[in-house]
């Protein structure tokens, strides 16, 4: 950041210098793992815990959400970064070791121009990817978390019954059904570390031998930006692709490695198989809540208040609000332009820099705040709340038409 920047927050008043700050902070690459951690706590744990039906129901939702969070959001820096980069970019020099946090996209693109980045890239891209499979290690621990949340249930309360959970009865349980959900979860537990395994023997293969290998290198090309493989003649669907389903890191602008969206869309998707999975396992009634509340939440974790922020923007932009930061394309100004913008302004309207910064600070705030907020309060409390309603009516519903047949 700037100093003329940071001079201009600190000239704001206080109660805008954290809106800022937050601004700031969420257009970096490094932003991500944080505000979506700030949602998530905020859509899936509080909410969840509140409309809890019991005990072992809230301790199920406390000790699922808040190991979920820590790891999809605190842990790819710790995997990537201070792990698996030292490790498999050993046989680098120290340029090419700091080219290893540059997006696979990006060094697709110097080697077409430069003979020497395309050179350097048969060691960087097997270095990338090997990196990119170790981290798999997240969204593999995601799946397995699932079944580890049912043997807890199993150990602490001796329940394996959805419906005694979800207090929708209070039946004696049935030990054969305990011992196949304690088997299940063994079994996929178990079966997610062989996974794991393979793929981390296979990071190490990319990384030591995949210099000397053109097969090597072309899995790692797809491994670190799987658009350019599968659409390189459609831009938007390159650029889709490589955002949303590349399990290769972001570069943060100190040139470390941090998560990126389509690591996110993994710990969601392979995640995923593992929440109906062990739902399954407790019975029917565990699995349909989960199937109407994942694809929901699941949208929401992948693409944050995105959605409703763009609809939201495009709204202004009709109505030709916040015009000095939304220009004629529909693009918000970078946060990082927002001194030169500001300048822009004074200049032409005849104020002070300081004047204009705080004018683009607050609409900048209404374009990114609102929809934040309003995703917070709609997915949070509005899913959760009628996940629990719908669950209790199906249940309700199924009862009264065995009766009726009874």
């Amino acid at each position: 950041m700037s100093d003329n920047i940071k001079i201009l927050i600190n000239s704001l008043p206080k109660r805008l210098q954290p809106v800022a700050r937050f601004l700031r902070h969420q257009e970096s690459a490094s932003g991500l793992s944080t505000t979506r951690y700030i949602q998530d706590v905020s859509t899936c744990l509080i909410p969840k815990a509140i409309f809890s039906r019991s005990i072992e129901d809230l301790t199920e939702n406390t000790f699922l959400e808040t190991s979920e969070e820590a790891l999809i959001y605190l842990s790819p820096a710790l995997v990537g970064e201070y792990a698996a980069r030292k490790v498999f970019s050993k046989g680098l020099n120290n340029k090419l070791k700091e080219e290893v946090a540059e997006t696979g996209e990006t060094l697709l693109k110097k080697a077409q121009k430069s003979k020497i980045a395309k050179e350097n890239n048969k060691k960087v891209l097997p270095a990338k990817a090997a990196i990119a499979l170790a981290a798999t290690a997240i969204p593999l621990t995601e799946f397995s978390l699932n079944y580890i949340k049912n043997l807890l249930t199993l150990k602490l309360f001796n329940k394996s019954d959805f419906r005694n959970i979800a207090s929708l009865e209070n039946n004696q349980e049935d030990k054969a059904h305990q011992e196949k959900v304690a088997s299940s979860a063994k079994k996929h537990i178990k079966g997610a570390a062989l996974v794991y395994a393979g793929l981390l023997s296979f990071a190490g293969l990319l990384a030591f031998k995949g210099k000397n290998s053109k097969i090597l290198q072309k899995i790692s090309e797809f491994i670190v930006a799987p658009g350019n493989k599968l659409f390189s003649k459609n831009e938007k669907a390159k650029n889709f692709v490589n955002k949303y389903f590349c399990i290769d890191f972001n570069k943060s602008k100190t040139g470390k490695l941090v998560m990126s969206k389509g690591q996110l869309t993994t710990c969601v998707l392979v995640g995923g198989c593992g929440y109906f999975g062990a739902s399954a396992d407790r019975g029917k009634e565990n699995l349909k809540e989960t199937a109407t509340r994942f694809p929901l939440v699941g949208l929401y974790v992948i693409t944050g208040s995105e959605l409703v922020q763009n609809g939201f923007k495009n709204y202004l932009f009709r109505k030709g609000k916040c015009k000095d930061v939304i220009n004629n394309k529909k693009e918000v100004t970078p946060f990082e332009k927002l001194d030169e913008l500001a300048k822009k302004l004074a200049k032409e309207k005849g104020t002070t820099v300081e004047q204009e910064f705080k004018s683009i600070i607050k609409q900048k705030g209404l374009i990114f705040g609102l929809p934040y907020l309003f995703s917070l309060l709609v997915m949070g409390f509005f899913v959760a709340g009628m996940t629990v309603r719908a669950t209790k009516k199906r249940y309700e519903n199924e009862q009264k038409k065995l009766n009726q047949a009874a």
